[in-house]
């Protein structure tokens, strides 16, 4: 087998990543954009050692799970890779690939998964978006990134943003290209404006605009705020964060006020929330509500616990568990994390809440050598999962319930294995799409002691 042969592919299987795969000659083949089912004409484009990767050329049978994807960009960019199956059948490819991972990397067998709790709307749903800018062959342009790559695919629209996000960087780089005001270089590190980032509360509507700059001399910044508040009237905050990094981390530490309060305001259920631009939070409000209440259900309170919530960020799921938990401490690495987090609970009365800043795995056995233990412990880390030291002080503590809340189905197999063999029974999974078209899934479990 070598680049660019031809071959007829039947379907057999899918990759986590949505790759279709097949066998030619006894080695597998990875056929991008093919579904479990079909049969296609593939192009061979990369040979390794033990497999392939091709893509379609011609369908021989199509599945009836395959629709036309709504994005023009969906070949090109990185971000909804499921928009050709319909999303009936994304939900049942997300269920799989939680289950893979339970009982391949977990070794749990014979568990049952609750199906995929899905979206009646599936559409327009992010509260956050994120524009990375450059520069094409007419001047500035701003979209999104190409798969696999840092070229710039420039998009006025896209399916699951927030049309008010859509609205605020058309705007904007409609103003920038009549006050030339320089993009930034990535290979050169010239240029000063590098990201437009959005965060739209779904509850007033009101924006906040945060512009990655390189320095915080912006020219015509004044005009460039004046000409945006006047077009858009939902715009309430406008934020410099300062990048003067040559790498691909997007935010900067130092952040800058030029207009409105600096913060957003959102309510996810009963509560209300103050957001600043680098606080975590959610970014499809109507399933997070779903997800805190199944984690919520999972944690069984009943009014006498102390429960520890890990990586909490602004506090949201803390409030949550607050107001049927006797105590709640929430520990958080990001400072403005955390002072937002303390604003919040005394925005909704919440007085039995407590929030340290500091990485979990430092913070959480600092308490336990005070003698400060959970009965329930609520975990919601990066995709990394959690540290070592965070689960090995965990099982020390033994809390009767562990809730973790997972973004990344792969680690958090591996960290329920560890818990799993160390005391803990997986009682319960439920997987919620709080990511549709893309081949991410959230989930919340439940472990208690045996």
């Amino acid at each position: 087998m070598k680049k660019n042969d031809i071959y007829e592919v039947e379907i057999t299987g899918m990759t986590h990543e949505a790759m279709g795969v097949g066998k030619v000659n006894g080695m597998a083949v990875f056929v991008q954009g093919a579904i479990e089912g079909e049969k296609v004409v593939a192009k061979i484009i990369k040979v390794a050692k033990n497999y392939a990767v091709a893509r379609v050329e011609e369908w021989i049978i199509k599945s009836p799970e395959r629709r036309e994807p709504f994005c023009q960009a969906y070949k090109r960019c990185g971000g909804c890779s499921l928009q050709h199956m319909t999303y009936d059948m994304q939900l049942k490819f997300k269920h799989k690939v939680v289950t893979d991972n339970l009982e391949r990397i977990g070794g749990f067998r014979g568990i049952h998964i609750n199906p995929v709790i899905g979206m009646d709307n599936p559409m327009n749903y992010r509260n956050k978006a994120q524009y990375p800018i450059g520069t094409g062959d007419e001047g500035p342009i701003a979209g999104f990134y190409a798969r696999r790559s840092h070229t710039i695919i420039d998009s006025e629209t896209c399916g699951i943003q927030h049309t008010g996000s859509e609205k605020v960087k058309n705007t904007v780089m409609d103003i920038i290209r009549k006050l030339n005001i320089p993009v930034y270089n990535e290979k050169t590190g010239e240029g000063i404006l590098r990201h437009i980032i959005t965060r739209v509360s779904y509850s007033t509507g009101d924006i906040m605009v945060i512009l990655v700059v390189t320095k915080e001399r912006v020219p015509n910044l004044n005009k460039l705020i004046q000409m945006v508040t006047d077009k858009i009237s939902e715009v309430k905050s406008i934020v410099l964060n300062i990048n003067r990094r040559r790498d691909n981390i997007i935010l900067g530490d130092i952040v800058k006020t030029v207009y409105g309060s600096g913060t957003l305001i959102d309510r996810l259920g009963h509560l209300t929330f103050h957001i600043s631009p680098l606080s975590f939070y959610q970014v499809n409000p109507v399933q997070t509500v779903i997800l805190y209440e199944k984690a919520l259900k999972f944690a069984g309170l009943t009014g006498n616990e102390t429960v520890f919530d890990l990586y909490c960020g602004i506090g949201t799921i803390s409030l949550f568990l607050a107001e049927k938990a006797e105590k709640v401490i929430g520990v958080e690495v990001i400072p403005e994390a955390v002072e937002s987090a303390n604003k919040n609970a005394k925005l909704n009365n919440i007085s039995n809440a407590k929030f340290y800043c500091g990485a979990a795995e430092e913070v959480v056995p600092r308490l336990y050598d005070e003698g400060i233990k959970a009965d329930v412990v609520v975990v919601d880390p990066p995709r990394k999962g959690c540290d070592s030291t965070l689960l090995e002080t965990m099982v020390k503590m033994q809390p009767k319930r562990i809730v973790y809340v997972s973004c990344n189905p792969s680690t958090l197999a591996r960290d329920l294995k560890y818990l799993a063999a160390n005391g803990y029974n997986l009682r319960e999974v439920q997987p919620v799409d709080l990511f549709p078209w893309t081949e991410h899934v959230e989930c919340v479990t439940l472990m208690s002691r045996a």
